[in-house]
């Protein structure tokens, strides 16, 4: 399969319910304030991404970027269309996911890992790596609740690119954190990228979707408005944003 990522006819709506009947007797008393209306997010989308490409997914804010990196880690599921995934998929896609405030940035290492696919002794020989790269020093001992929004990210990426994923998949996550983390997050991303990886990267950053994607998908009330080289993109949404 020389597809990392196959999207057909997707479709993923959720239901939002107004005056919600939350009680037994509510139900029988207000039986008609069960009304819902159907939200779509993504309509009929498709596209394929090739093993070792690196897509950015841009569009405004409610596109259904971040619903479409949930669906390809199968974190929710379509109404309609399917999703393949050739290879092991790692997201970062919200912040903490999976983390425990009350362990230790070391004892979430094991847990976040696993969640991966990595057992005890894989993740042994990776965990020096993983606490370097995430620089936290003596705090990898401390609760994570402990932690700041910048460390948070530290130790998620960190654990992420150590899990020898084929798919990654990585939300807004690094705009959070200082500028020199996120410059050598970026550069990591290269070395990953020049090893073969597949990636999907979700940012509002045009500098940054400049510099790691060469290709760039463009959604707009759920559906691809634009899918080609990124700099085309990019001068097309950005006349268009005005941004």
């Amino acid at each position: 399969m020389k597809y990392a990522v196959k999207v057909d006819c997707v479709t993923k709506y959720f239901n939002v319910y107004y005056d919600k009947a939350n009680t037994l007797k509510e139900r029988i008393l207000f039986f008609n304030r069960n009304r819902s209306d159907k939200k779509h997010v993504l309509n009929d989308v498709s596209f394929n991404i090739k093993k070792g490409e690196t897509v950015a997914l841009i569009g405004v804010n409610g596109s259904g970027k971040s619903t479409l990196l949930k669906l390809i880690s199968r974190i929710i599921y379509p109404n309609g269309g399917s999703i393949s995934v050739d290879g092991k998929v790692t997201s970062l896609i919200e912040l903490g996911a999976g983390f425990h405030p009350d362990f230790s940035g070391r004892e979430n290492i094991y847990f976040n890992a696993s969640i991966f696919g990595l057992n005890r002794k894989e993740i042994d020989k990776r965990i020096d790596s993983i606490i370097e790269f995430s620089e936290l020093g003596d705090a990898i001992d401390t609760p994570i609740r402990t932690y700041s929004s910048g460390m948070y990210m530290r130790l998620a990426f960190s654990v992420a690119i150590n899990v020898d994923a084929d798919v990654l998949l990585i939300d807004e996550i690094l705009a959070v954190g200082d500028q020199r983390f996120q410059e050598k997050c970026m550069n990591k991303m290269l070395e990953l990228k020049a090893e073969g990886k597949t990636m999907i990267f979700v940012s509002h950053s045009e500098d940054a979707v400049k510099f790691l994607c060469d290709r760039a998908i463009w959604l707009s009330n759920g559906k691809i408005k634009m899918d080609d080289k990124t700099t085309k993109v990019l001068k097309e949404y950005s006349k268009e944003c005005g941004v």
